[in-house]
């Protein structure tokens, strides 16, 4: 049967465009399109990761993508200031376009607005039909019934300021701003001397921040470090998924046999909500497989989705400890804590790798949370977990 496209990938985000590029550096005899509905590709969002997150290799083949990178960062909470030694990397989305751009040119159809779409096919609204050996569905997160999570809610603005800054390095968390409904804390990246994303990131149960009350934030946190605002370049929002509990099987089960990528298949990391390391090692698996037909692509995404589940498990664990394990208002006492721990196992947690002994350092002493509310979290007796299916 012939086919319009041998890959169409719906949705121009992160997971998609980085398959997009894996296939076009290794296969580029494939005739592969990339859908979205926007007037651009990568929508408005900064993409971060941490040094090990990716192998030598990953690293390698990304480095295109590559906006600013730090050479370690800054954590600030009550009882400590600590600056962690291990590299820092963001992708900004307009970067991302550009580059997607110069590898896909034509490929690339923005504006396109999708009715339904198969296996196989992609229905548009306009009436028209688009046909592939395989559709990816990439248009990120969608909440459902078999996922049990809470929520990364942020607020950010890019400001060009009057006069430089001192800043060298990011500050992945600030928490000396007010603990109102969750863990919440300040987020900055030093993108050149006088300009900086300033984001107010809260961990909560659902939804996000006050838009009024995140700038008044922000304006606040300038004033505070003697950052004179200038002009506002941009302001992005989003929130993230943060993994308590889930039904693996009927998650994928309820897809029908749908290849499905990035956010919309729940690949990210379950505590931060970053999903850049998931997507690489996705956009390989991809390219690793002899052929890409739509049933190649669904039992591959799948496997690989099973088996990130079964090693994410503790994080899970931590997950719930914080949300579901004592008062909102104190959740920056477990990370306090944690970013008391030793450089390299905080890489490794980020990195998700940690071992027995990493998990076990973790857990030993006195939790930051009542003990009774820790111990339902971990074993799932929370009430609001109460007739959810856990895998």
């Amino acid at each position: 049967m012939m086919y319009d496209w041998d890959l169409i990938l719906v949705g121009g985000g992160l997971a998609n465009g980085l398959i997009a590029m894996r296939l076009q550096q290794c296969k580029p005899h494939l005739r592969v399109l990339m859908i979205e509905n926007t007037e651009t590709i990568g929508g408005n969002h900064t993409w971060s990761f941490h040094q090990h997150d990716l192998t030598e290799a990953e690293h390698g083949w990304i480095a295109p993508l590559i906006t600013y990178r730090w050479s370690g960062y800054d954590v600030i909470f009550p009882a400590f200031q600590r600056t962690l030694p291990h590299s820092y990397f963001s992708v900004t989305s307009q970067h991302f376009a550009n580059i997607l751009q110069a590898y896909l040119g034509e490929r690339i159809q923005t504006r396109l607005l999708v009715k339904e779409l198969t296996p196989q096919k992609v229905y548009l609204q306009d009436g028209s039909a688009l046909s592939a050996g395989a559709v990816i569905d990439g248009r990120g997160w969608r909440p459902g019934p078999f996922l049990g999570s809470g929520t990364q809610a942020f607020f950010g603005q890019e400001w060009e300021l009057e006069e430089s800054h001192s800043l060298t390095r990011p500050i992945l968390m600030d928490t000396s701003v007010g603990q109102n409904t969750g863990y919440r804390f300040i987020y900055v990246l030093p993108f050149s001397s006088t300009r900086l994303l300033i984001e107010d990131t809260h961990y909560v149960d659902r939804g996000l921040p006050d838009k009024t009350l995140s700038q008044a934030t922000i304006a606040e946190y300038a004033k505070r470090h003697g950052w004179k605002l200038g002009k506002l370049v941009r302001e992005e929002s989003s929130c993230l998924p943060i993994t308590l509990t889930g039904d693996f099987t009927s998650f994928w089960a309820q897809l029908a046999g749908q290849p499905t990528s990035g956010l919309r298949a729940a690949l990210f990391h379950p505590t931060t909500g970053y999903s850049l390391p998931h997507a690489v090692r996705l956009a390989d698996r991809i390219v690793a497989l002899p052929e890409l037909t739509d049933t190649s692509l669904f039992i591959t995404l799948r496997d690989y989705a099973r088996q990130q589940w079964q090693h994410q498990r503790f994080f899970r664990l931590l997950n719930r400890m914080l949300f579901l394990a004592g008062d909102p208002q104190q959740r920056w006492k477990v990370m306090q804590r944690f970013y008391q721990l030793s450089p390299d196992l905080i890489a490794r947690f980020y990195a998700e790798r940690l071992n027995f002994v990493d998990k076990a350092r973790i857990l030993i002493g006195k939790p930051p949370v009542p003990i009774k509310g820790a111990l339902k979290a971990m074993f799932k007796q929370h009430k609001k977990l109460q007739g959810f299916y856990h895998d």
